[in-house]
């Protein structure tokens, strides 16, 4: 069973959980989220299948709910800081929910970070609160359509931040846990990895950078004498080409704009967002919490639907 955290309740993250689940392929799923919000979201956008607490007695077609009370009244596209406890307690309950059973995975809709972030305690994103809350020291998000895989070795930083944390250590985490869980998720053995530069041209010898000179190409090297298939460091402009992609299992981008611009403009919608090296499986949809159309059933569920099913794939894989 995948476990559904609903995401941001003023978002469209209850609207395309639903819309997905409506599908026939879809697989049997427990949200977690407020149960009088997802039944009213529900009648909304037309969705046939009732809505039930998780403890109530089983129905046909029912979609069980572990349900959270939401601490504010919704208003569609205007996100309530005083929910910020609630979003949190969906995640957490998710979370756990897959770590001692039922869930096999965890299928996370959008969240507001704006929201969720505090003076003091900034929310930067699924990834990186997956990795507090399971003491993963390198969660690794990896985006994935059909065969085109790009991974982040920097996820939610600011521009000016990236020089100084790409490091040989970090490069080197990232990239076991790629290698690894291209292994173990998606079934392809010494994956082919590309590895971009940070600089334009990969730096063109020094004169536009020196991260490659000093800091890539020298763990690539160590990397390739342990066995790893790596190629790089890459210039990005051509790394992205149809001949270049052919020749790897996927592409280590430097940071967040780097590579997720080329993967959504390839398949915006339909993108998988999963995170590498945790102990549980988690997928989400490419997009956010989409407040425009939030609440006038206009939203697109193929990002959901997508999520659900790479989810329930990967849990195929690793059985």
């Amino acid at each position: 069973m995948l476990i559904v955290s609903t995401g941001e309740p003023a978002g469209i993250g209850p609207e395309v959980t639903l819309k997905a689940l409506g599908q026939a392929d879809a697989p049997p799923v427990m949200l977690v989220g407020d149960l009088a919000h997802l039944q009213a979201c529900a009648a909304g956008i037309g969705f046939a299948k009732p809505l039930v607490a998780a403890d109530a007695p089983p129905a046909r077609d029912a979609i069980p709910v572990h349900a959270i009370a939401l601490k504010s009244k919704v208003t569609p596209g205007e996100p309530d800081p005083a929910n910020r406890d609630y979003v949190l307690e969906c995640l957490q309950t998710g979370l756990d929910l897959c770590r001692a059973g039922p869930g096999r995975a965890l299928v996370t809709a959008p969240i507001h970070k704006g929201v969720l972030s505090l003076p003091r305690q900034p929310f930067s994103g699924h990834t990186e609160w997956l990795g507090e809350q399971l003491g993963v020291k390198q969660p690794v998000m990896l985006l994935v359509r059909d065969a085109l895989r790009v991974c982040l070795a920097t996820t939610h930083l600011p521009l000016a931040e990236v020089p100084g944390a790409i490091t040989a250590e970090r490069l080197t985490a990232v990239l076991e846990v790629l290698h690894a869980d291209l292994g173990r998720l998606f079934g392809i053995e010494n994956p082919r990895i590309g590895v971009c530069g940070l600089n334009p041209h990969a730096g063109e010898g020094g004169h536009l950078g020196l991260e490659e000179r000093d800091v890539i190409a020298p763990l690539i090297e160590r990397l390739r004498d342990r066995g790893m298939q790596l190629t790089g460091p890459l210039p990005a402009d051509t790394t992205f080409t149809q001949a270049s992609l052919a020749k790897v299992d996927a592409v280590l981008a430097m940071y967040h704009d780097q590579g997720l611009p080329v993967i959504k403009h390839a398949g915006f919608g339909d993108t998988v967002n999963v995170t590498l090296g945790l102990p549980i499986i988690r997928t989400s949809p490419d997009h956010g919490t989409a407040l425009d159309i939030a609440g006038k059933n206009q939203a697109d569920a193929g990002g959901m639907r997508a999520a659900l099913q790479l989810a329930a794939q990967l849990i195929r894989r690793t059985e």
